[in-house]
């Protein structure tokens, strides 16, 4: 029985323990040699992850390491164009999992915002939380720009057209008393944004991404990087409105920063096709959550159990429910 979780969490995301391959029958694959399909089992799994200066791709190759090492089917991580992309993909088939932002899967199930036109996705469901995607809004020291206030009349990127960061950027804008008609709106992906940034052919970009992200550490490398806080009042009323986000930072240390910055942020989480067989599900949900310690990528440390239903606000997948109740009881994943 599929069971809906909401309600954001305010920090982190999923799980780690490890698969250990070799502690007994039910810690092995179902199939019998490795990438051959059973009838529990796909022959080839595809991951939409996102472009390569994110966080999605690398994060997915290390994922689909894992699972075929758990599995033995042949699972690939794909880049792609981010949540938006990975919903409509799944929707229409093209591939078996994805990464997305949980207010895009949240859209895409109700036929909101940039599926309104197209109606509601009803082939998908959760396979657990990540960890946050922290909205950045990027500039350098030599824009001038230090808050909001100083966005009016400037050539803003807001993320590649129908992105989950397009949305981030105009619900924060809105909040802010800013409209799109009140800058110059560029719909650049992150590592066009960056190198706008670099050339001064923008003045600041908007990135929803895990902390730190490639394309924003690429432009620290030649410029003074800054990110324009998101005040306090500002992120609780953007909360109030918009309940899947939550308050986030932005560390010191990051991209050379001085002191942590306040933002907001919405969760990164794995979805699957709804007819991706249950035992399969079951076990890469397993292997995932029990093998962080193999993910390099710092956001692997923020993957635990404890929290991957917080702020689902989708179905989660029978097979991932199942591993859920077995590692958290029935009650705790409820």
């Amino acid at each position: 029985m599929l069971k809906k979780k909401f309600g954001l969490v305010t920090s982190l995301a999923l799980a780690g323990s490890v698969l250990l391959s070799g502690c007994g029958e039910e810690e092995e694959p179902l199939e019998g040699e490795a990438g051959e399909a059973t009838a529990e089992y796909p022959e080839f799994v595809s991951i939409l992850t996102g472009g390569t200066t994110g966080t999605y791709y690398p994060l997915g190759g290390a994922m689909a390491t894992i699972i075929e090492d758990a599995t033995g089917v042949n699972v690939t991580a794909e880049s792609s164009q981010a949540s938006a992309a990975n919903v409509a993909a799944l929707a229409d088939g093209n591939a078996e999992m994805a990464f997305v932002q949980t207010d895009i899967a949240y859209y895409a199930t109700q036929g909101e915002e940039m599926f309104a036109e197209s109606g509601p996705v009803e082939n998908i469901s959760a396979m657990g939380v990540l960890y946050p995607e922290t909205i950045q809004l990027v500039t350098t020291a030599d824009s001038g720009i230090t808050s909001f206030d100083d966005l009016e009349g400037k050539s803003i990127s807001i993320g590649a057209p129908g992105s989950g960061t397009a949305a981030n950027a105009t619900q924060l804008l809105e909040i802010h008393g800013i409209s799109l008609d009140d800058i110059e709106a560029q719909n650049l992906d992150f590592g066009e944004s960056q190198e706008s940034l670099q050339a001064g052919q923008i003045d600041a970009a908007f990135i929803t991404s895990g902390t730190p992200t490639g394309a924003v550490e690429s432009l620290n490398a030649v410029a003074d990087v800054v990110i324009v806080p998101v005040e306090e009042a500002k992120a609780e009323e953007l909360i109030e409105k918009y309940p899947y986000y939550a308050k986030d930072v932005v560390p010191a240390g990051t991209y050379g920063l001085e002191e942590e910055v306040p933002t907001v942020s919405v969760m990164a989480m794995l979805i699957a096709q709804n007819d991706l067989s249950e035992d399969f599900v079951y076990e890469a949900t397993k292997a995932i959550y029990e093998n962080t310690d193999e993910i390099t990528h710092a956001k692997g440390a923020l993957i635990k159990a404890e929290t991957a239903l917080d702020g689902v606000g989708i179905d989660v997948h029978p097979g991932a429910q199942r591993y859920f109740d077995e590692v958290l009881g029935e009650e705790a994943a409820e």
